[in-house]
């Protein structure tokens, strides 16, 4: 009998430390999963507290005017050639549009990386199903450049026989307004401190236009499921416009003219999800923990019945 309480004993004793050890875990992790992401007031710029919207975001956002026609005006594409917008619809085959500009240090490539991803998963061609637009807000960006970002997307996009069906537009300022205009995508100019440089504050956010040119669909973010736009082109194909989506993490990124430089802003949704794994983490480690004491406790038990 002495015998199997000191091994039940040492089953309990040698329990306690590990559930000290997962609990030290979980409560160190939760500050750094707290830390790692900056509370919504953190990196603003200006006199903004709280959950005030930084000044330089106020006119950059995401107006959903879905069933809107996209304005037929003068583009130039990825090599020289001088288009129109209308020239891609009419063919029947639906469109992504993004709104981007070629020299974006930050989000644009996110933004492009995010579609170029979710499209290569899409069972559906360029060209011959679809047509993807990319275009720029910037009238500084040039066909040269346009033509280096689509060397670089079809690369990754890694499907031969689909580049025709990229497009990298450039155009004067009067196209680039005519366009976010109709599409409600709003963004802002802002000059570096010594004027060399030209950034743009702006959302992050794709469309689906049907075949006439109408936007079907709006999907916000730099990352985007795969079987949502798949869903998109095919409804979009059909001329069936969607419902207007939630406007969540829709601003990512944004310059600071004081600083020269870009800060994150990152969303409360984020930090409350990155609180939630956390959380969920500990949770599971508390039952393991609970699971691995009870069964310790019922085999000594057990063992002492025998």
């Amino acid at each position: 009998m002495t015998q199997q309480r000191t091994i039940r004993n040492a089953r309990g004793r040698a329990a306690w430390p590990l559930l000290t050890l997962l609990c030290g875990l979980f409560l160190a992790a939760l500050p750094a999963a707290v830390a790692q992401v900056s509370s919504y007031g953190d990196k603003q710029t200006g006199d903004n507290y709280g959950n005030e919207l930084p000044t330089v975001l106020k006119g950059a956002s995401i107006d959903q005017h879905l069933n809107t026609v996209l304005p037929n005006v003068p583009f130039v594409d990825e090599t020289g050639r001088a288009v129109t917008a209308g020239d891609y619809f009419g063919h029947g085959k639906p469109a992504v549009l993004a709104l981007v500009y070629f020299q974006c240090p930050m989000l644009c490539s996110e933004e492009l990386d995010g579609l170029t991803q979710a499209l290569a998963m899409v069972h559906l061609d360029p060209s011959k199903d679809f047509n993807v637009l990319v275009i720029s807000i910037d009238p500084k960006d040039t066909p040269v450049m346009a033509a280096q970002k689509k060397a670089l997307y079809t690369k990754r996009y890694a499907r031969p026989g689909t580049d025709a069906g990229w497009h990298f537009l450039t155009g004067p300022q009067a196209s680039i307004d005519a366009v976010t205009r109709a599409v409600g995508f709003g963004y802002v100019r802002i000059p570096s401190s010594d004027g060399a440089t030209t950034q743009f504050a702006h959302a992050s956010a794709i469309q689906i236009l049907t075949p006439e040119g109408k936007i079907a669909q709006y999907y916000l973010g730099v990352e985007y499921s795969p079987k949502d736009l798949l869903l998109g082109l095919v409804e979009a194909s059909g001329n069936k416009i969607g419902s207007p989506v939630a406007n969540i993490l829709t601003y990512c990124y944004h310059y600071d003219p004081h600083r020269n430089k870009h800060s994150l802003l990152v969303a409360r949704v984020v930090q409350f999800g990155g609180m939630i794994t956390v959380a969920g983490l500990g949770g599971f480690m508390f039952l393991m923990c609970r699971r691995d004491l009870k069964l310790g406790r019922e085999h000594a038990l057990t063992r002492g019945d025998d």
